[in-house]
C-alpha cells in the first residue's frame, strides 16, 4: 500500500512506496504526519512534480469502496492503463442512525400521548428543502464527500469516477420495458446477475455450495407462467438447477434426495434452508433503493468541487472484473470503475474504515422503554484521552505486560479499555498510554489480503 506524502508546507506530493517511506524516516528527511491513512511529511522539500490520480468509487448500502489509482497511457492510443496505489473499504453507519431516530421518535411519541397531558399531533407543519434526503441516507453522500476531500488534502486528485447507475430496479421487475439497447451484445444480463448475487450471498440459493458455478434459476419456472421478475429469480448451482427442473420450490425440497444429501454436507437443514428462501424472495429491493436514492445527491456534491467526474454502471464495473480475473471486493469494484484496459498493481491490503461516529451528546443510559439505566460523566476527556483515540499502552508487568494497540475507552478513575485486533484489554493504566491519533469518528483496520492468483502461481504481497 502507497505512503502519502505532504512537503515542507503541507501540499500533497505523489505517494510512495514503503521501502522508501522507511528510508526518508530513517535518514531523517521526514515526519510521520498522521497514522490512518498512514502520511509522511519532509522536512527539506517544497513543490514537486506530480501525475494524474484518479479516485474512483463504488456506492453500496452498507459498505462504499474507494480506489486511488495513477493513470498513464498504452502502448497503444486509445490504451488506457491504471495503477493502483490505494484500495480502501468504508463501512457506514446507517442503519445505527436510522435506529436511533425510530427509538427517539418512539420516546416523544410516549411523552406527549402515554400519561402526560394530550397534545394533538402534528404534521404536515416542516417544509423540507430539495433534494432532502433521510438521515440515514444523508450519511452515505456526507461520509464519502469527507473522504473524497480529505484523501484530496493527501495525494494530487485530478478526477473522480463513480459507479452511477449500481442496479436497474424498474428494468428487474418488467423486463419488457422499453428501452433496452444499453442491455444488448457483451453487458447483457450483467445487472439482474450481480444483484442476485449480492442478495444472496454468492451461494446457491438451495443447498448454499459456493465454490461452484452459479446459474440463474426461475422460481416458478417459465413453462409454469412464471415470469422473469427478480422476486422469481434465485442464483442455484447445475446440480439444483437441473434437479429442481419444473418441480414446486416445497415439493422440490421435500423429495429431492440429492439436494438433501448436498444440504447435509454443508450442515444445512432442509426447512430451515426452505424458509430462507421463501423470505428472501420477498425480501424488497432495500439495498438497491438506498443506492439509487443516494446515486444523483453523490454526484451532484463531487460535481461541485469542480474536479472532471466520469461515470460508470455496475454492469461494466463486473465485466472489466471479470474480464481482469480480479477478485470481488468492494474496493477492486471501485478500480474497475469506467472504461480502461488494464489494472495493475491491484493486490494490495485494503484500509478498512468503520463509521463510529463522534459520541453522544446524551448523558443518560436509557433501557428499551425510555427510563434511565444510569449515567455518563459530564467531561469526555480524562487525563487528556478521549473514547475513540487511537493509543498504545506499554505495560511494564503485570497480567497485562506487554504492548496493546487500538482504540480507548476511557473512564473516571483513569483505568482504560483498549479495543485491539485480538480483543478488549480491561484496566490499563493511562500513565502506561500514549495517543497515536486523536479519534476522528472512524475505526481503523488494514487488511492484507491474500489475493490467489490464477493458476496457483504465487500469492499477493500483502
Amino acid at each position: 500500500m502507497a505512503v502519502f506524502v505532504l512537503d515542507k508546507q503541507k501540499q500533497p506530493l505523489m505517494p510512495c512506496s514503503e521501502k522508501r517511506a522507511r528510508l526518508l524516516l530513517e535518514r531523517g528527511r521526514a515526519v510521520v504526519h498522521k497514522r490512518y491513512p498512514f502520511t509522511l511529511r519532509l522536512k527539506d522539500r517544497v513543490g514537486g512534480d506530480t501525475q494524474p490520480l484518479r479516485l474512483s468509487i463504488d456506492p453500496g448500502s452498507k459498505t462504499t469502496g474507494l480506489a486511488l489509482m495513477r493513470e498513464a497511457d498504452g502502448a497503444e492510443p486509445d490504451d488506457q492503463q491504471r495503477h493502483v496505489l490505494c484500495l480502501f473499504d468504508l463501512v457506514h453507519r446507517g442503519f445505527q442512525i436510522r435506529k436511533a431516530l425510530e427509538q427517539r421518535r418512539g420516546f416523544r411519541r410516549r411523552r406527549r400521548s402515554k400519561n402526560l397531558r394530550y397534545r394533538a399531533p402534528r404534521f404536515d407543519n416542516r417544509t423540507r428543502k430539495a433534494g432532502w434526503l433521510p438521515p440515514s441516507l444523508q450519511h452515505r453522500v456526507d461520509t464519502v464527500m469527507a473522504w473524497m476531500e480529505r484523501l484530496s488534502r493527501l495525494a494530487p486528485i485530478t478526477a473522480i469516477s463513480q459507479e452511477l447507475v449500481r442496479f436497474d430496479t424498474q428494468r428487474m421487475e418488467n423486463p419488457e420495458i422499453s428501452g433496452v439497447e444499453y442491455q444488448q451484445g457483451t453487458l447483457l444480463g450483467y445487472e439482474v446477475r450481480e444483484y442476485l448475487l449480492e442478495k444472496w450471498g454468492r451461494e446457491c440459493a438451495y443447498c448454499g455450495a459456493t465454490e461452484t458455478h452459479l446459474e440463474i434459476e426461475h422460481v416458478v419456472p417459465s413453462s409454469s407462467g412464471g415470469s422473469d421478475r427478480v422476486s422469481n429469480l434465485t442464483i442455484a448451482c447445475h446440480d439444483c438447477n437441473q434437479a429442481k427442473d419444473s418441480l414446486p420450490l416445497a415439493t422440490f425440497f421435500a423429495s429431492d434426495k440429492g439436494l438433501k444429501k448436498r444440504l447435509k454436507a454443508n450442515g444445512l437443514s432442509a426447512d430451515a434452508r426452505l424458509e430462507r428462501v421463501q423470505r428472501e424472495l420477498k425480501r424488497p429491493l432495500r439495498d438497491a433503493s438506498a443506492v439509487n436514492a443516494t446515486r444523483w445527491a453523490l454526484f451532484n456534491a463531487l460535481n461541485a468541487t469542480g474536479l472532471p467526474v466520469a461515470v460508470g454502471t455496475g454492469g461494466r464495473t463486473k465485466f472489466n472484473r471479470e474480464r481482469l480475473d480480479i477478485p470481488k471486493t468492494h474496493s477492486l469494484d471501485a478500480a474497475c470503475v469506467g472504461a480502461f484496459d488494464m489494472l495493475h498493481d491491484w493486490r494490495v491490503p485494503t484500509l478498512t474504515i468503520k463509521c463510529t461516529g463522534r459520541g453522544s451528546y446524551q448523558r443518560t443510559r436509557l433501557t428499551k422503554h425510555g427510563f434511565s439505566r444510569g449515567y455518563l460523566m459530564r467531561q469526555k476527556q480524562v487525563h487528556g484521552f478521549q473514547t475513540g483515540d487511537m493509543v498504545k499502552a506499554i505495560v511494564p508487568t503485570g497480567k497485562k505486560a506487554g504492548t496493546h494497540t487500538g482504540r480507548v475507552a476511557v473512564r473516571k478513575t483513569g483505568s482504560f479499555n483498549i479495543q485491539t485486533d485480538h480483543g478488549a484489554v480491561q484496566g490499563i493504566l493511562h500513565k502506561h498510554c500514549t495517543v497515536i491519533q486523536r479519534g476522528d469518528g472512524y475505526g481503523y483496520h488494514l487488511t492484507p489480503t491474500i489475493h490467489q492468483l490464477k493458476g496457483g502461481a504465487g500469492q499477493a504481497v500483502a
